[in-house]
């Protein structure tokens, strides 16, 4: 079952994603019977069907926090020269940072270098802790497509994650949330302007989603609509003014959004002395 959200006369609405038919629909009651109860789909849902192209969606799900794993794919690793991790390697982007399918991603000044990184995002349905990895599919309210959009040179400068991460816009999520999916292998890839630059399956990566749910678990509580961004596979690369990145999950869609300086943002200030 495929459901987004979209903007309908200025308010959100959610609604099934019928691709065969092309529209989106609303939903019947058997669908309704198994909805999740996440923040952004407790919305009233749609009451006619639209077409499916052109539609305003926003992004499926507003989560309170995005928790992320860096380096959960070997290849990707090392063409950044690091190491792989023993265990998952985890840090968070900030809620403002998601936007929607057809958002833009606004470039920050204080960066040169903008990179995507496309990644299959979890999405949680119950609040949980401490999950054991036999029982994470009980906790998942379904999965989508995200992008990691990380500003490298200042993630590299910094030495952490934060700032590098969690510029406004750097979180797309999209274009809907699937609730029937088999995580375990699938293709995860990205072009820009038409060419392809990442192109792996998750079964490559080193820490697989029933250890990423148990791993996360066992830190933090995790709540409705959190998260989780199992990481990147190799071939990451640079955003520039003017570009159009695809993000796509097989199994639930492609992920599109355009790239922009961001415009009327003031010059970096003076390094404190």
């Amino acid at each position: 079952m495929k459901i987004a959200r979209l903007t309908v006369q200025g308010a959100p609405r959610a609604a099934i994603v019928d691709a065969a038919a092309g529209i989106l629909r609303p939903p019947t009651s058997e669908e309704l019977a198994r909805w999740p109860l996440v923040p952004g789909l407790d919305v009233p849902v749609l009451d006619q069907a639209v077409p499916l192209e052109g539609a305003p969606l926003l992004a499926p799900v507003v989560p309170r926090k995005v928790c992320c794993i860096g380096r959960n794919y070997a290849a990707h690793a090392a063409e950044l020269g690091n190491s792989v991790p023993t265990r998952p390697l985890l840090f968070h982007k900030p809620a403002t940072a998601v936007v929607g399918p057809g958002d833009t991603i606004f470039l920050p000044p204080d960066s040169n270098r903008v990179e995507h990184e496309a990644e299959l995002a979890v999405v949680i349905g119950t609040r949980c802790r401490h999950v054991p990895p036999s029982s994470f599919a009980s906790v998942v309210a379904g999965y989508a497509v995200l992008n990691d959009v990380t500003a490298r040179d200042l993630q590299r400068a910094d030495k952490q994650f934060a700032r590098g991460k969690g510029f406004d816009t750097f979180c797309p999520i999209g274009p809907w949330l699937e609730t029937e999916f088999d995580p375990s292998d699938v293709r995860v890839s990205c072009e820009v302007d038409g060419e392809l630059r990442q192109d792996g399956r998750t079964a490559q990566m080193i820490f697989d989603v029933p250890t990423l749910v148990a791993a996360v678990s066992r830190v933090m509580t995790l709540e409705p609509g959190d998260v989780i961004a199992t990481g990147t596979p190799m071939g990451v690369g640079p955003l520039t003014d003017g570009a159009r990145v695809s993000v796509t999950v097989e199994g639930i869609g492609t992920l599109h959004n355009v790239v922009a300086a961001d415009p009327g943002v003031p010059a970096m200030p003076p390094p404190i002395s």
